[in-house]
């Protein structure tokens, strides 16, 4: 039960500070030393909050005993706060948080699987009302979804809108792996870096897979993606999510990708790189709470060490002529002043390309030529917060194709509506077609 586990989890996190109070008053773990300090928390939630303990195996009779001396010092704590009910005891911060409440549910068409076309239709057919190409007032437009109403994104050409907390992961279309659960801004990269089909790819913090699925679309699976990620579980994860995605040109290494040698032989085509590395992850407005929802200065020069060591790194690859860096992260540590350093050290053979102008949102003023940049945040653009930066090598032989199809920058409205007769050629290529 995914969703009553996410939301059970979720809730005992966002009440964290209410149930160590709860915790210290009833003084239980001091009465069950053998309860570990993070499943107590779950059981109290569920227990005083949620559904009555419906979870909790063998510790159901444990929590159950000392339901009296809990519910007794919830009680003197709302006294003692002056409220009555279980949210007020939240902080304000904590209370509700609308950034995450007004992003909408965003759904990445598998084109290796289906088409555009084919998953409206299905969507039709299943109740949903389409309401065609998000217009220019794109944020107000998507503002006001609602109930089983969808759009066809603005920008992404294969990407569908639904109102924020649609739900797909029981969708006959998720499990076939026909769509793709991705925010519109975790699709920047991949669409950015439009690397042409045929091209060898590094995806070099690949896990979970979508960015990486996301490229072989682009690819059409033909040519060839490495993706690296030092955790095995995330790789067995993501393997199972790629096969699932129909993807078949990629190769998984469980490596870090700064030991990965750029004079190897085996990576002397690659041409692209998308480089998404570790970050405090500080745009995610639905992430789960944590204590410490705000980096360290000395975490985020950490972070941010790794970022320019890595993003250097990438840059040594012998063959590579466009590079999308790209984080989760809203701070300036982590993404201006990252590109910048590495510009500084690499700017004779490097430079950042003025990226999609059309996309509201630039980059701080951290340096000249920084609003090439991009940025993605709930208020501006309802995504998940976000930072793309793409890079082109310099000089005459190097590759330069456009930081955008030309058709996109041209027209804002690229994208929203297959070509004339696009559709019947997938269906003439025998993709699969949504029964």
């Amino acid at each position: 039960h995914v969703r009553q586990l996410y939301a059970l989890v979720s809730e005992t996190l966002r009440y964290s500070s209410v149930l160590e109070k709860l915790l210290a008053g009833a003084a239980l773990l001091q009465a069950e030393k053998k309860l570990p300090p993070q499943l107590a928390k779950v059981l109290v939630y569920d227990l005083l909050f949620g559904k009555g303990l419906k979870c909790g195996g063998r510790w159901k009779a444990l929590a159950r005993r000392h339901r009296a001396r809990l519910e007794a010092e919830l009680a003197r704590l709302k006294v003692q706060q002056k409220v009555s009910r279980n949210e007020d005891l939240l902080a304000p911060a904590q209370a509700a948080s609308p950034g995450a409440s007004q992003v909408p549910r965003y759904v990445r068409v598998n084109t290796l699987k289906t088409c555009v076309d084919d998953v409206i239709d299905f969507f039709k057919r299943q109740g949903y009302s389409y309401l065609g190409k998000a217009a220019r007032q794109a944020v107000e437009d998507l503002r006001a979804l609602s109930g089983k109403k969808f759009l066809l994104d603005l920008h992404l050409p294969e990407l569908l809108v639904f109102p924020p907390q649609t739900d797909f992961h029981d969708n006959l279309l998720y499990t076939s792996g026909h769509i793709i659960l991705q925010d519109k801004a975790s699709c920047l990269p991949a669409f950015l870096l439009a690397p042409a089909a045929g091209s060898h790819v590094i995806d070099a913090c690949a896990a979970p897979g979508n960015k990486t699925s996301h490229l072989a679309a682009i690819l059409k699976n033909k040519g060839q993606i490495f993706a690296f990620d030092v955790d095995t579980k995330r790789l067995a994860t993501m393997n199972t999510m790629l096969m699932r995605a129909g993807v078949t040109s990629f190769q998984l290494a469980q490596q870090d990708f700064l030991t990965v040698d750029p004079g190897d032989p085996k990576y002397s085509k690659v041409t692209y790189i998308l480089l998404d590395p570790s970050c405090s992850g500080s745009g995610m407005v639905n992430r789960l709470p944590r204590e410490e929802a705000a980096p360290s200065a000395e975490r985020l020069q950490a972070l941010a060490a790794f970022q320019r060591k890595v993003l250097s790194h990438a840059l040594s690859f012998p063959a590579l002529q466009r590079l999308v860096y790209s984080t989760c992260s809203l701070h300036r540590e982590e993404n201006e002043d990252v590109v910048q350093a590495v510009l500084q050290e690499r700017g004779s053979a490097f430079r950042l390309v003025d990226t999609f102008p059309s996309w509201p949102c630039r980059g701080l003023a951290a340096f000249p030529g920084a609003e090439s940049c991009l940025r993605a945040s709930p208020a501006d653009t309802l995504t998940q917060g976000f930072f793309v930066a793409v890079l082109e090598r310099r000089g005459e032989g190097a590759a330069v194709p456009s930081s955008l199809p030309a058709a996109a920058e041209e027209n804002p409205q690229h994208g929203q509506e297959p070509e004339p007769g696009a559709a019947s050629k997938k269906r003439k290529k025998k993709k699969q077609r949504v029964k």
